[in-house]
């Protein structure tokens, strides 16, 4: 009964954090850590220090990339890709997004995309909600294999600290499955937008918003590019540094003997990761004419700083409650998640949908489900389902494509969970999960 009163408390934190969005989700984890800590009288757990500290150098570097304007470098260069292809714009946009996410590390690079991607569409009569709610759903999908997302870092940092006796799973490994089991599930979400809707020529709706000669112009309005726009010398050096940061990141990762030894073990990839990232924003500071003081003031800066707070706040929360009920905990659920391993998938999914991210979805679920026995393995073939909340349309990216739409094909359903996310959602996430478990056999892994 305490136990099950102490899970009711952790869910209540998570729901009101969420709802109320920000860095609540983070501050509501306190209020978690207080009650067990003095209503309950379990002892603190561990904050997951080397997670935060890692997410921190990763931010750092990556809002310096787009403090120096190197981000303008590669949205530029997705958009080339769009305009010569316009017939295949649906494939092709959310792979561009999903490719943005896993070199920025942060799903956020849609927002400039989207606007492209819509004028891309419908200039060409595309229906825009084939590739603008795919858009939406592969920048998200491609946190999990981004080797500088907040996700990615957070799960290697707990791989790497599994019991004993399970098999190891190093950096590489990791992004081996993950990469190519994202890739799969943007590849069917490709697909399935290729059909899916009405041609605009033979939607009614569309056709009645047109008919109206000042509803037609802004449905089509203007052309929207960074085409014509001029970039400098120093934003593609920070854009070349940025990406030779994490060339160096993945090598040292796939040869071990690369990295220097210190007690006989190569030094570790979360380290490694820290001070490469640090040095990427130091170097795009020396070399380029960013000012330092931009820095912390820019989206990726202030999102990253927000998933500190919420990886803090809910995974201390997590790890007091179950490491103080493990005993209990392995004896309920131990058997049922070796015997039925979905069914970590499902409660990760879940879990991701009540916390709105994927990072802080890890930090609450990966440390108890290796605690209570479950491979790592698993824990690495279902990680796409850490991406959960495109279930209901409340997250900015896909409300900000709904706005985005100015032609109202993609919207949220009469019933609201009938919106244009939830089948690309689901088909991207399930197939990432699917090959992620094949590619994860194949490995000896599960």
């Amino acid at each position: 009964m305490m136990m099950t009163l102490q899970l009711l408390i952790i869910l209540a934190c998570l729901f009101y954090g969420a709802r109320k969005g920000g860095v609540a989700l983070g501050l509501l984890g306190g209020i978690g850590v207080v009650l067990m800590v003095f209503a309950f009288n379990l002892p603190p757990g561990k904050p997951p220090v080397d997670v935060m500290l890692t997410i921190v150098a990763v931010v750092a570097a990556s809002a310096t990339l787009q403090a120096s304007g190197g981000l303008e470098v590669l949205l530029q260069l997705a958009e080339k890709v769009l305009r010569r292809n316009p017939r295949y714009v649906s494939i092709l946009a959310p792979f561009t997004t999903c490719f943005l996410t896993m070199l920025c590390g942060t799903g956020h690079v849609v927002y400039t995309m989207l606007p492209i991607i819509y004028d891309v569409a419908i200039k060409n009569n595309i229906r825009p909600e084939r590739p603008m709610a795919g858009s939406s759903i592969g920048a998200q999908m491609g946190i999990i294999a981004s080797p500088v997302s907040v996700a990615v870092v957070s799960l290697a940092a707990f791989l790497a600290k599994a019991p004993g006796g399970a098999p190891v799973i190093d950096f590489i490994t990791l992004l081996s499955i993950t990469i190519p089991s994202t890739l799969a599930g943007v590849l069917m979400i490709g697909i399935f937008s290729w059909f899916r809707g009405k041609d605009l020529d033979k939607d009614e709706d569309f056709q009645a918003l047109i008919a109206d000669p000042e509803s037609r112009k802004y449905v089509y309005g203007e052309t929207a590019t960074l085409l014509g726009k001029k970039l400098s010398s120093s934003q593609w050096t920070a854009m070349w540094i940025f990406v030779a940061a994490i060339a160096v990141v993945a090598l040292l990762g796939a040869f071990e003997v690369l990295r220097p030894k210190f007690g006989g073990k190569p030094l570790s990839m979360v380290l490694t990761i820290q001070m490469f990232m640090l040095m990427a924003g130091a170097f795009i500071i020396i070399f380029t004419k960013t000012n330092p003081a931009a820095i912390g003031k820019n989206e990726v800066f202030r999102a990253g700083m927000i998933a500190v707070v919420a990886v803090f706040g809910v995974a201390w929360m997590a790890d007091t409650v179950f490491e103080a009920n493990l005993p209990v905990i392995k004896d309920g659920l131990a058997n049922l998640v070796k015997t039925q391993p979905w069914t970590y998938a499902v409660a990760l999914l879940i879990v991701s949908k009540l916390v709105n991210s994927q990072a802080a979805a890890i930090s609450a679920l990966v440390p108890v489900a290796l605690s209570i026995g479950v491979s790592p393995g698993y824990v690495v073939a279902f990680a796409a389902a850490c991406y959960g909340y495109y279930i209901l349309p409340t997250y900015p990216s896909d409300l900000a494509t709904i706005q985005f739409d100015r032609s109202g094909t993609t919207r949220i359903g009469k019933y609201v969970i009938n919106h244009s996310f939830i089948l690309p959602g689901l088909i991207g996430v399930f197939t990432s999960c699917v090959i992620g478990y094949f590619l994860a056999a194949a490995r000896g892994l599960v």
